[in-house]
């Protein structure tokens, strides 16, 4: 643990991505903490840790010595438990959970508060958050989340049933590509796709994956909306259907193959070993997934005449 006190450790959160990696973090050092949290944080939390108090950011912080925060998109609670922390005189470290949008982690209406220290769980992430943010500590510090990932693989692995169709299956992990661009830019469209354009590319590409596709669950973005994707698996269906009943790891486990665009979910899919496809259309940018091992692009695969689903 690199930040240690006497009191406890203020733990604020709000996305998923982020709850993930606090949580595993706070299970594996067995850390004493004050709970802040807030959207789907709360899920996650509540799945690793079972029954927490979750209180109000003032009153948390003023019991703890220092405070440790997610970075998400969704809400302003990490950006504003920085600045909350800085009125208290209390050290805040923020775990980065990706390898994208660094700087509007830490911005909200144009004003930026950035912690005390970053943490980053790799070393690509780590020359990232020293090229962003020169004046802040940045301390690798090996992602906890990775270590959960691993083990969960191995229980479901024990437990997976051979399947006994030959047809593979498909994961897809959906990210509020639009949500995020409307949220924070005012256009849905800013990154000039959305989650749809990526699905509607992914079931476009099927038949040059070199195998027999016969089913496709798309797992819904823990920020979706319910019902989101309906119209778009009524139109791709029998094939598609709506995943995400349970858990993600599972999910990935019992698949034979797992897509998306950026998400952080395609690193565990690499860690199962799975064939794993990024399904950013052709022509749009990616940030940096494109440079993670045992990713494929899904652009760059040949256009072929057999297989697929037919």
């Amino acid at each position: 643990m690199k930040t240690v006190g006497s009191k406890p450790v203020c733990i604020v959160s709000h996305d998923a991505g982020g709850a993930e990696i606090l949580a595993s973090f706070v299970a594996q050092e067995r850390v004493d903490c004050r709970f802040v949290l807030d959207g789907p944080a709360v899920e996650v939390f509540r799945r690793r840790l079972g029954p927490i108090e979750i209180q109000p950011l003032t009153q948390a912080l003023a019991a703890c010595d220092w405070c440790l925060i997610g970075t998400g998109w969704q809400s302003d609670l990490e950006w504003r438990a920085i600045g909350e922390a800085k009125r208290q005189g209390k050290r805040v470290v923020a775990f980065l959970d990706h390898w994208v949008n660094y700087p509007g982690r830490f911005e909200r209406n144009g004003v930026r508060q950035l912690p005390d220290e970053i943490w980053v769980g790799d070393e690509d992430a780590q020359a990232l958050a020293r090229e962003h943010f020169p004046g802040t500590a940045v301390t690798l510090v090996p992602n906890p989340y990775f270590a959960y990932v691993r083990r969960e693989i191995a229980r479901y692995e024990k437990d997976r049933r051979p399947g006994a169709s030959a047809d593979r299956s498909a994961l897809f992990v959906c990210e509020n590509i639009s949500g995020h661009a409307q949220l924070r830019h005012g256009n849905p469209r800013h990154w000039g796709y959305t989650e749809f354009d990526a699905l509607d590319y992914f079931f476009s590409r099927l038949r040059d994956l070199d195998m027999r596709i016969g089913r496709v669950a798309v797992r819904p973005h823990p920020s979706d909306p319910p019902h989101k994707y309906a119209d778009l698996i009524a139109r791709h269906a029998p094939l598609a259907e709506l995943g995400g009943g349970s858990p993600l790891i599972q999910e990935i486990v019992e698949s034979d193959v797992v897509a998306g665009c950026e998400s952080m979910a395609l690193i565990p899919a690499v860690l199962a070993g799975k064939r794993v496809l990024c399904a950013v259309p052709p022509g749009q940018k990616v940030s940096f997934i494109d440079r993670r091992q045992g990713i494929e692009m899904l652009r760059d695969l040949p256009a072929r005449r057999h297989h697929g689903i037919g």
